[in-house]
């Protein structure tokens, strides 16, 4: 059992080395990207960083970082409860091509969050919080990708996403992980509920 548990610890040490890593080089790498998008949605709505509070390890509030793709009216909700009318021109790209969710590797560097784990919800999200204790989803820190992504499944199927979740923490390994990212970086998964609705007439 000791055994186990000192695997446990160094295979979390190991990831979050390669989160630390990966998201620095990314943040380098992409630095001309993050400025082009940066003056895109300033242009469009004069406030391009979104900051959201969500839940994350063992139900630990943080802050989240993402480009904004809605106006500054829509209300805090979950993405597939949002309005799509309310979603700009150029936050519709950047939600498909899932470009917004670039800035959360600041969220990685801080620890707030790894690269592989389940997406974090919001405080007010009962139904999802209660299916993820239930799970023991919280155990671990939530990341901008994961197995749930992967399989296409949202936050609209509170009690699916937990099972998800929890299936993904159990294979978790370093091997895995790395599977997660390569199936990302492949474009396997759909985008954002909201951003898939068509617009009301």
């Amino acid at each position: 059992m000791k055994g186990l548990f000192k695997l446990f610890l160094r295979q979390n040490r190991i990831i979050r080395f390669f989160d630390f890593l990966i998201s620095i080089l990314l943040l380098v790498a992409l630095s001309p990207v993050f400025t082009i998008f940066l003056v895109l949605v300033w242009f469009e709505c004069r406030s391009p960083i979104f900051l959201q509070v969500r839940l994350g390890k063992n139900l630990k509030p943080f802050t989240l970082i993402k480009f904004r793709t809605m106006s500054k009216l829509a209300p805090s909700v979950s993405s597939h409860l949002s309005d799509p009318n309310l979603i700009s021109n150029i936050g519709r790209f950047i939600r498909t091509t899932k470009i917004d969710e670039l800035p959360q590797l600041i969220n990685v560097v801080k620890g707030d969050m790894s690269l592989v784990g389940p997406r974090p919800g919001l405080l007010t999200q009962h139904e999802l919080i209660n299916a993820r204790t239930k799970y023991d989803v919280y155990t671990v820190k939530p990341g901008i990708t994961g197995l749930s992504q992967i399989k296409g499944i949202d936050m609209s199927t509170p009690e699916l996403l937990a099972r998800s979740d929890a299936e993904m923490i159990s294979k978790m390994s370093v091997v895995y992980y790395f599977k997660i990212l390569a199936l990302t970086a492949l474009g396997k998964g759909k985008g954002d509920a909201a951003s898939r609705k068509s617009s009301a007439p």
